[in-house]
């Protein structure tokens, strides 16, 4: 007989998508770079420590926003959700991280 192949397959708990998807992906913005950059990091950052809790996450990410770009800032943290929002120009973020989570920050006075 001929020799027999081992075909190692690794498994994993977490659905596909979120393995395709481990970055940030930025669906729609109209925000300058500054604002942008510093509206990710934190986005990114209150995902992540708030993985189990996104109201929490959505928390950090309107307080920090309030008090870097002043006040009337809006933050949606979830997954499957659908918006229509009127908010002031240069202030959209409409993002994917982690292939899980959607962020929606806007500012509306």
């Amino acid at each position: 007989m001929g020799d027999a192949e081992v075909v190692v397959v690794e498994t994993s708990n977490e659905p596909d998508y979120k393995r395709l998807h481990a970055y940030s992906l930025v669906r729609n913005t109209d925000m300058d770079d500054e604002m942008l950059t510093e509206a990710i990091d934190t986005a990114v950052t209150a995902c992540d420590k708030f993985n189990e809790n996104l109201e929490a996450a959505a928390q950090m990410l309107k307080q920090a926003m309030d008090s870097k770009f002043g006040p009337s800032w809006h933050a949606v943290v979830g997954e499957g959700f659908g918006f229509e929002i009127t908010f002031e120009v240069k202030s959209l973020l409409y993002m994917f991280h982690a292939g899980a989570y959607s962020v929606c920050l806007w500012k509306c006075a």
